[in-house]
């Protein structure tokens, strides 16, 4: 899916300024990164709403067009309010073809119904995780990876480093190798029934 966001200058900012502009219907943004100073935009409130509730916003490379010159970025960061439906700020990084860039991407969670651990045993899948973060260049982020569970088990995990990337795309890990999904192993009945039979006696 791709994204194009028809943005504008601004040269005012602060608190004030920012009120007056949500007034307008516009949002608060900044671009930054790469050669470039940061840059004072607005963008449209209505179209920036719609587009944060999409998944695949917030890990694609976007078109940001500011008075009609287009950028590459992708969304940093976003601010709404707690339970209005109203986007206070925005904050869009520059990406070029040539530099690899950091960004989270959502996972999707795949032929659950098939899993042993489901099918044969009776369990659930837990998704400890929903979001990886990846490196690679701009052209090759992924709008989401899909983690297959067809071959989970029950009491067994699919950790990140497991999950099957596409070419171009490696895993960022801050740590430990995490896990993203696990089917927890059922307890035995066993015990239970002979906990409610010593009751009945």
């Amino acid at each position: 899916m791709k994204f194009q966001i028809e943005a504008r200058k601004r040269t005012q900012q602060g608190s004030g300024a920012s009120r007056r502009l949500r007034r307008q219907g516009r949002v608060p943004a900044i671009i930054y990164g790469g050669p470039k100073e940061v840059e004072l935009i607005d963008i449209d409130h209505n179209e920036a709403l719609l587009n944060l509730a999409k998944e695949a916003f917030h890990s694609s490379v976007l078109t940001l067009r500011v008075d009609g010159v287009a950028e590459s970025v992708v969304l940093r960061d976003s601010q709404v309010h707690p339970w209005k439906p109203l986007v206070l700020h925005c904050d869009f990084q520059r990406v070029d073809t040539e530099h690899l860039i950091h960004q989270r991407v959502p996972l999707h969670f795949v032929n659950a119904e098939m899993a042993p651990g489901v099918k044969l045993s009776g369990g659930n899948v837990s998704h400890v995780h929903n979001d990886i973060e990846v490196s690679c260049l701009p052209q090759d982020l992924p709008a989401f990876i899909e983690v297959d569970l067809k071959d989970l088990e029950s009491g067994h995990s699919i950790h990140a480093s497991e999950v099957a990337l596409p070419a171009g795309v490696k895993l960022v890990l801050h740590g430990d190798d995490y896990v993203v999904a696990s089917i927890p192993a059922r307890k035995s009945g066993a015990g239970a029934d002979e906990g409610e039979a010593g009751t009945a006696a």
